[in-house]
């Protein structure tokens, strides 16, 4: 039992590391990436599709993303979308693709964006913190229960705090290398 409940904390953890790589990759930098679009959804014969799903995105030149449709027809769904996605970019097409130019970030802008990364950090931290309370508690309740002793229950705590300070460690290496990503010019 207690493995399988330090098994599955582990689990919750790494979800809750790829939801904070999700995040960030919602906040732009200066630079072009594909994954900057991963929000967006187009209309696509009446159901919200991802744009990744109905085009190809390449980055030309550092700052420019390039969003070749499969279907023609899409070009105008895919700019409204874009536009209409709260990313602050401003798509511009030419019959074949949309070129989608990355501005350059402000300092004031860079900060926010900091600020940001900051709380969805901060929030990573706080559901590992939970899923550690979580499996503790259930180690609590299988000693009251008899199922295990003082001693396992000791050792099951020690290696469920050391999982999560490995990965609240994981999440301070993320969020610098982010900070560090968002301050660089």
């Amino acid at each position: 039992m207690i493995n399988e409940t330090i098994k599955d904390a582990e689990e919750r953890m790494a979800k809750s590391m790829q939801s904070l790589e999700m995040a960030f990759n919602k906040i732009r930098t200066g630079r072009a990436h594909p994954s900057i679009l991963d929000s967006v959804m187009v209309s696509y014969y009446g159901a919200d599709t991802p744009l990744n799903q109905l085009a190809n995105i390449t980055v030309e030149e550092g700052r420019l993303l390039v969003v070749s449709p499969w279907e023609r027809p899409l070009i105008g769904e895919i700019e409204k979308a874009i536009m209409k996605s709260d990313l602050g970019l401003n798509p511009s097409n030419n019959g074949e693709s949309i070129r989608v130019p990355m501005p350059a970030l402000t300092e004031e802008t860079r900060r926010e964006y900091t600020k940001q990364a900051k709380a969805e950090a901060e929030n990573a931290r706080v559901a590992i913190r939970n899923i550690r309370r979580d499996a503790n508690s259930t180690f609590k309740d299988l000693l009251k229960d008899k199922e295990i002793s003082e001693d396992e229950q000791r050792k099951a705590e020690d290696r469920i705090q050391k999982l999560t300070d490995k990965y609240i460690a994981a999440v301070e290496a993320a969020y610098g290398d982010k900070e560090k990503d968002l301050l660089s010019i």
